[in-house]
């Protein structure tokens, strides 16, 4: 599905563009992915001279999910001295959180195809191998401690969010009772593999430069906003592409206009 996607971003930039064919979920339970584009990654990165690639100019990128991949492993990577530093991660509109569902983007953009409310939260249970029978509550009740909302709110909360975001309407969630049974169930979430938006600062603060491209219409663009407000944080450069009439989807379309056309 990605060929077409990689082959142009290879002819324009002139760059070596390698693929990952990581295992899916549900088949494959998480963190099987992570581990397969972090082993892939390592691997080229030793071997890069093989494909008359510089190992100091090796960029990871992904887009949705793939794009928490890509974070992930450039977390994972921050502290390895068998490896050259990455140069830079591409994050396209990217999955980073499983602990706030009522961000801005989350209300504005709660039924915008190609990705809704309701879909982000199916695939991320699916993604965990979780029965979707639990995903009514994981709306509508609070499966994250009182010690861990401290800790998230200064990372993950709408406050961040620039006002203009905020415009085509918000309303601050109400306080949910907490569910012991839930967390038990829904733990992994709190795994930076999982929600990268959520890894320690001292491994925030060592990452590589980073571009993150974030739609206007997309449930996780406040996932993006967010990303960028700490790497910047912590004086880590990003440029920043925001797509004022884009949704989710919108780069894999790109290469289909044959088909169909949108302004973004």
């Amino acid at each position: 599905a990605y060929e077409r996607t990689c082959c142009y971003f290879s002819r324009k930039s002139n760059s070596v563009v390698v693929s990952v064919g990581y295992r899916l979920a549900p088949e494959h339970p998480y963190p099987s992915q992570f581990e397969d584009c972090l082993t892939a990654t390592i691997h080229f990165m030793r071997t890069a001279r093989d494909y008359g690639v510089d190992p100091s100019r090796v960029i990871i990128c992904g887009d949705s999910s793939g794009g928490t991949l890509t974070a992930a492993v450039a977390q994972a990577l921050v502290n390895r001295r068998d490896l050259p530093k990455l140069r830079a991660q591409i994050l396209i509109y990217p999955f980073l959180q499983g602990v706030d569902f009522n961000l801005p983007s989350y209300q504005q953009n709660e039924r915008i195809p190609f990705l809704s409310k309701e879909q982000a939260l199916a695939l991320g249970l699916m993604y965990l191998n979780k029965d979707l029978s639990i995903m009514e509550a994981v709306d509508k009740v609070s499966y994250i401690p009182e010690d861990l909302q401290l800790k998230y709110q200064k990372w993950v909360s709408a406050d961040y969010i620039p006002q203009e975001f905020k415009t085509r309407g918000y309303k601050p969630s109400t306080t949910h009772p907490f569910s012991k049974e839930l967390y038990t169930l829904v733990k992994p979430v709190f795994d930076p593999v999982f929600s990268p938006l959520l890894a320690e600062d001292s491994i925030i603060a060592q990452l590589p430069e980073a571009f993150i491209l974030t739609c206007e219409f997309d449930v996780l663009r406040d996932d993006g906003l967010l990303y960028k407000k700490r790497l910047e944080d912590h004086g880590i450069k990003v440029t920043w592409c925001h797509l004022q009439e884009g949704f989710h989807g919108t780069i894999f379309l790109a290469l289909w206009s044959q088909m169909t056309a949108f302004r973004s």
